[in-house]
């Protein structure tokens, strides 16, 4: 599917906090080589989603501190196309300046947004789905791609559909359900009717942004006026201005679940090999090779080091530091080696490795973070 009528919108986004030490807010996950090949998971990203439209229609919402390296990582993006949030103020905020922008250069126009830090396994059935999503979106509805859950899985939101989902079948949500415990989410899995919130949305711009002022003024204004700034000499100092006074918030929680209560919200369910490389359980599960003795290494590009491994078991292993990393009769850990600090870790800690770098945050050592 080739349009120019789509505008995709990347937010790349985030440091990554369950994939520390690995991943930091200055060089966060998304611009790592954590897809099993020389490009990162923008250039993965980016790679995917220019066949779906082009590089002219493409924007990448990211931070001070990221834009060098998207620019760099991604030459043949207009430089026009990276939108600098000059700090995070959650999802809302980005996908909302995006749609703005978008809709000031061609109002009306139909817009996707992926985040940059997802692997796709089949680009064919992704290209399929998200062109299904596209038709939905022209129809007038707030389109979300599901996932199909492929194990009970209670890190993920869901959304409650209508019905059983079935490829390329177009219908409503009626409702996002939060991350359950496991027994609701092997209930959810088994009855065929709710998939994955992947956070993966098209529709039109006048669309979302109606539902939007309607919703949450407080977010909308500030953007409007940010918005009709863009592209002129006044975008840095009324960006400067206004973008504190935006509300954190997700866009699920402005427009999406209140919109779904009202039938505003379908979907179309993706099953094109999904993920969302959120932990170090999930990236040696996808990336890592068998080092022995039950051990999993993970290469990531940078700076490999090699791995020992000796009467072990059920061992997770990311030598990221250049040295060499030796383990002995230990079991069920996580360990991960980069430059400037060593994580060791339960793995059934991994989801709460983020409160390693809280702590890091309040006690002033924001060089590790």
């Amino acid at each position: 599917m080739t349009s120019t009528e789509l505008h995709i919108v990347v937010p790349a986004g985030g440091s990554g906090t369950r994939l520390w030490p690995l991943s930091r807010a200055a060089n966060p996950k998304f611009l790592h080589r954590l897809t099993g090949t020389d490009r990162s998971l923008l250039q993965a990203t980016f790679d995917r989603l220019v066949p779906l439209s082009s590089a002219e229609n493409l924007l990448v919402v990211t931070g001070t501190a990221h834009a060098a390296g998207v620019a760099r990582q991604l030459p043949d993006l207009p430089e026009r196309n990276i939108l600098v949030e000059p700090f995070a103020r959650d999802s809302c905020a980005a996908i909302a300046l995006a749609a703005a922008v978008i809709d000031k250069r061609g109002p009306g126009a139909v817009m996707a947004s992926f985040a940059a830090d997802h692997l796709i396994a089949d680009t064919a059935e992704f290209a399929h789905t998200v062109a299904r999503a596209v038709d939905g979106a022209r129809a007038g509805h707030l389109m979300t791609i599901g996932i199909t859950p492929t194990r009970p899985e209670t890190g993920y939101g869901y959304l409650r559909c209508g019905e059983v989902a079935e490829r390329s079948v177009i219908q409503r949500v009626l409702e996002f359900k939060e991350k359950p415990a496991l027994d609701v989410a092997t209930k959810y899995v088994e009855s065929g009717s709710y998939l994955w919130n992947a956070s993966m949305f098209v529709w039109r711009t006048d669309v979302f942004l109606t539902e939007l002022a309607a919703r949450r003024p407080d977010v909308a204004d500030p953007i409007r006026a940010i918005a009709a700034a863009w592209d002129t000499p006044a975008q840095d100092a009324v960006l400067a201005e206004l973008w504190p006074t935006v509300p954190k918030v997700a866009v699920e929680y402005a427009v999406m679940e209140p919109a779904a209560e009202e039938g505003k919200v379908a979907t179309v369910p993706g099953d094109f090999g999904w993920s969302d490389i959120g932990d170090f359980e999930t990236l040696g599960e996808l990336l890592g090779v068998d080092a022995g003795a039950g051990c999993r290494s993970v290469a990531t590009g940078t700076h490999d080091g090699k791995v020992v491994a000796v009467d072990g078991a059920e061992m997770i292993i990311v030598p990221a530091g250049g040295r060499l990393v030796a383990t002995l009769g230990v079991r069920d850990l996580i360990v991960v080696d980069t430059d400037d600090a060593v994580l060791v870790c339960a793995r059934d800690r991994a989801q709460d490795i983020k409160m390693l770098t809280e702590i890091l945050r309040t006690r002033g050592d924001l060089d590790y973070v």
